[in-house]
C-alpha cells in the first residue's frame, strides 16, 4: 500500500507545526524550504489541511499556518484522510457482491491499519523527535 507524495509532505508539515511551533503561525515559504518542496505544491496540501479543520491560515505579514485543533488530537489518519480522502484502497472488480472473501480480508487489514493510524498522534512522533534531538541522535 502506498500513499501519495502529497500525504508524505502533509505529514511532515504537520509534524513540523506540532514539534516546532504549535501556537505560532509558520509561513508556507519557510515550510517549503524546510521540506525541500515547491511552495505552490505545498500550499495546495496546506489548503486541504485547512479545509479538514486541522490547521488554519493566519493572514498578514507574520501570518502562515498554525494548528486549529489540539496537538494531542491530531492523528496520522486525520492527515491522511485530509489529503487522500476516505475511500477504501481496495475494490473487488468482480461483480459478485459483498461476500467476496478476498475483499473481506483486504478490508479487515485496512481497518486494522486505520486503527493504528488513528491511535498514532502526530504529537507522539514530535515528542520522540524532540527526545532524540535532546539525546543527540
Amino acid at each position: 500500500m502506498k500513499y501519495s507524495q502529497a500525504t508524505d509532505y502533509a505529514l511532515h508539515a504537520m509534524l513540523y507545526l506540532v514539534a516546532a511551533a504549535p501556537e505560532k503561525p509558520v509561513g508556507v515559504q519557510f515550510l517549503a524550504e524546510k521540506l525541500g518542496v515547491s511552495q505552490t505544491y505545498l500550499s495546495k496540501m496546506m489548503s486541504k489541511l485547512v479545509k479538514a479543520g486541522l490547521i488554519h491560515s493566519v493572514p498578514g505579514a507574520h501570518g502562515g499556518y498554525r494548528l486549529k485543533r489540539s496537538l494531542e488530537e491530531i492523528s496520522f489518519l486525520d492527515v491522511i484522510h485530509a489529503i487522500e480522502g476516505t475511500a477504501s484502497f481496495f475494490e473487488c472488480s468482480l461483480n459478485h457482491g459483498s461476500e467476496c472473501l478476498i475483499q473481506q480480508v483486504v478490508l479487515d487489514a485496512e481497518r486494522q491499519m486505520e486503527q493504528v493510524l488513528q491511535n498514532t498522534k502526530i504529537s507522539d512522533i514530535a515528542a520522540r523527535l524532540q527526545k532524540e534531538d535532546a539525546e543527540g541522535n
